[in-house]
């Protein structure tokens, strides 16, 4: 064989040996490094699931918009353009029809409300646009912050911490305690305490006491679809803090008045799985 040939032979062989070195070095930098990148990656979602779950939590959605929500038909309610979590609707039906074998008729008040929503609410008690239940107007009665969130905390929520922001929670026939305390009222709630849980729903806000110091009042006609509400009660004890309640007048004090531990976990205990 020509000198010639035989070093382009031995280059060639020199240079696909190079090569090969290059691809193998390659092949385990990616494999090195690979570990890292996932782990980045999987801190990144757990980030966002945790940023969504959180503005889940706080209301911060439309209802109508979700897909995990579904509209409830006029017929079990006493207005049209309320939303429900499907299953927890789906469970409400069974307990309408089993409610109605039992000569009980129920009917949804109020359902899920968004932060918007709630805000409007809060806001027009806070400025005495609506009375309170007491008779009192919040606004000139209750003219210290702290005094004035605590008297509507009574019975309404702030944006940002209501379970009615969830979708899974219901109110039923009506807002005053006394009415189910006799006649129709007092045959529907003793229906309710005695069946409600086999479709799974409870009481979060029964009398306080001892069990429940803290929270709001009694609610008779506040009802929670547990399946869904327990685990969404876990999510908020853990990331909601009370420096993110923020955005409506009245906020400033969220901090001071605990609003996170005593409302939105000041709930019966008998709501929770553990």
């Amino acid at each position: 064989m020509p000198k010639i040939l035989i070093i382009l032979s031995i280059l060639s062989i020199l240079t696909a040996c190079n090569n090969k070195s290059a691809e193998t070095a390659t092949s385990t930098t990616t494999v090195e490094t690979s570990p890292a990148s996932l782990s980045a990656t999987n801190n990144s979602l757990e980030t966002k699931q945790d940023s969504a779950d959180l503005k889940y939590i706080m209301g911060k959605f439309i209802p109508e918009e979700d897909q995990a929500f579904i509209h409830i038909s006029e017929e079990y309610a006493d207005r049209a353009g309320m939303y429900m979590r499907k299953e927890a609707y789906q469970s409400f039906l069974k307990m309408y029809e089993a409610a109605q074998q039992a000569g009980i008729d129920l009917q949804i008040r109020s359902a899920a409300r968004n932060f918007d929503y709630q805000k409007g609410i809060w806001e027009r008690k806070w400025t005495g646009e609506t009375i309170l239940s007491t008779g009192e107007n919040a606004a000139t009665a209750f003219p210290d912050s702290k005094d004035r969130a605590l008297k509507i905390l009574n019975y309404s929520s702030m944006p940002g911490t209501s379970r009615h922001h969830w979708g899974t929670d219901i109110d039923l026939n009506n807002f005053n305690n006394e009415w189910f305390e006799t006649g129709k009222g007092l045959r529907l709630f003793q229906w309710l305490q005695a069946h409600a849980h086999e479709y799974g729903f409870c009481r979060p806000y029964t009398a306080k006491g001892a069990e429940r110091p803290d929270g709001y009042n009694e609610e008779k006609w506040h009802w929670s679809y547990t399946p869904l509400s327990d685990e969404l009660t876990d999510l908020a004890e853990t990331y909601l803090k009370e420096k993110m309640i923020t955005g409506f007048k009245g906020s400033e004090v969220a901090e001071e008045l605990e609003v996170v531990k005593k409302y939105v976990l000041g709930i019966n205990h008998s709501c929770r799985a553990h």
